[in-house]
């Protein structure tokens, strides 16, 4: 079912894991990696039990690492210290990691051209977040990017919506954001006053909000 175009939208607001980067394929690259540098210390362990452990904690961007880590070795039975070399090789491994959504780069070139105004408001580390952007290489179609970690603000906060629509010079009811959580991306746009667009994801469950579904990033160009 195509969803009507909404209306006056003179500016669309992305999220990043999920809806421009392809976090799934990213970080699962990443565990299977370490798998293969941490061979000798995960002698005795299947590559099938470590990475299918890591991703369940994981639990698609939701679980913290150093928790995950400790866990895992705990578990494995491992000596604690790994837990840590492991930790900072996943941030290492995972900063220059960049899989894109598919239709992420032709779909902001093709708004920019349709003279919208486009931006990125995101949770997550500074230093993580901005290196996916440049490997993207998305930062120069934005006009905003906003990071959890550098704003002191999070999602679903209001606030950190409202940041963004200032500093783009339009209204809340002029401008959209599209993510794939339906709590940090869907309700809190709606809860500050944008058009909330769900990017449809077997993750999450559908937000229980009204808002506007979409299959691909592609299909925003029939809404805007």
């Amino acid at each position: 079912m195509t969803s009507p175009p909404l209306r006056d939208i003179q500016a669309v607001l992305f999220d990043l894991d999920g809806t421009l980067f392809d976090r799934e394929i990213a970080v699962r690259d990443v565990v299977a990696g370490q798998y293969a540098a941490f061979s000798r210390e995960l002698a005795g362990v299947t590559q099938e039990r470590f990475v299918g452990r890591v991703l369940e904690l994981d639990a698609h961007g939701y679980g913290d690492k150093s928790e995950i880590y400790a866990r895992v070795v705990r578990e494995l039975g491992l000596p604690e210290p790994l837990a840590a070399r492991l930790h900072a090789h996943f941030w290492d491994a995972y900063a220059r990691t960049a899989p894109a959504l598919p239709g992420a780069r032709a779909t902001l070139a093709a708004l920019r051209a349709r003279g919208r105004r486009l931006g990125v408001v995101t949770n997550g580390r500074e230093r993580v977040q901005e290196g996916k952007l440049r490997a993207l290489d998305l930062l120069g179609y934005l006009d905003v990017v906003l990071i959890s970690e550098r704003e002191q603000l999070r999602k679903p906060d209001p606030a950190i919506f409202h940041r963004a629509i200032e500093r783009l010079g339009v209204r809340a009811a002029q401008a959209c954001y599209v993510g794939d959580h339906p709590v940090n991306d869907v309700l809190g746009a709606r809860d500050a006053g944008l058009h909330a667009v769900w990017l449809r994801t077997p993750h999450f469950p559908p937000p229980e909000i009204a808002h506007t579904a979409i299959d691909g990033l592609g299909e925003l160009l029939a809404l805007v």
